[in-house]
């Protein structure tokens, strides 16, 4: 398996994998709904993002998809997407996204990565903060309240 960056052209391959998982949308280890993998929906990410990497096998396709972008002053980014085939779960697939999300960040003196998880989900809790997240507060979002987690790229590489 290896990462590179992902492009707007890997959307019918990203959709094809998800569907082989039988999910309907883009989801992080523990269930949270992160992204449309619609063929649009995909393209449409991978555009708008700064940083999109995609964790392939040389026979199965594509089996992990991180993606973040930064804010507008610069100073943080926001995970938008981590998906990992659930064939590939535990295999440390997130571990390798999140570290090239990680280094990309690092790279560019982006001092804090944000994720949003719902607070209802103490396995997403316990996912991030094993990553080096740490709870920030809470925001509204469209399916309610949801923790916001942040934690420094440097501790993801």
């Amino acid at each position: 398996m290896y990462v590179r960056a992902a492009r707007p052209d890997d959307a019918e391959a990203l959709r094809t994998a998800v569907s082989r998982a039988r999910e309907e949308t883009v989801f992080d280890d523990i269930g949270a709904p992160l992204l449309d993998v619609s063929a649009a929906g995909v393209r449409e990410a991978a555009a708008e993002a700064e940083w999109s990497f995609l964790m392939e096998h040389d026979e199965e396709g594509p089996v992990g998809l991180a993606i973040a972008h930064p804010d507008p002053d610069g100073t943080e980014a926001e995970l938008l997407a981590l998906w990992v085939h659930p064939n590939r779960a535990g295999e440390g697939v997130a571990d390798e996204l999140l570290a090239r999300v990680g280094d990309a960040l690092a790279d560019r003196d982006i001092e804090v990565l944000r994720a949003t998880v719902p607070p209802d989900r103490p396995s997403a809790e316990e996912f991030f903060s094993a990553h080096g997240f740490a709870p920030r507060g809470t925001r509204r979002g469209p399916a309610g309240d949801e923790s916001v987690v942040v934690a420094d790229p440097r501790v993801l590489a």
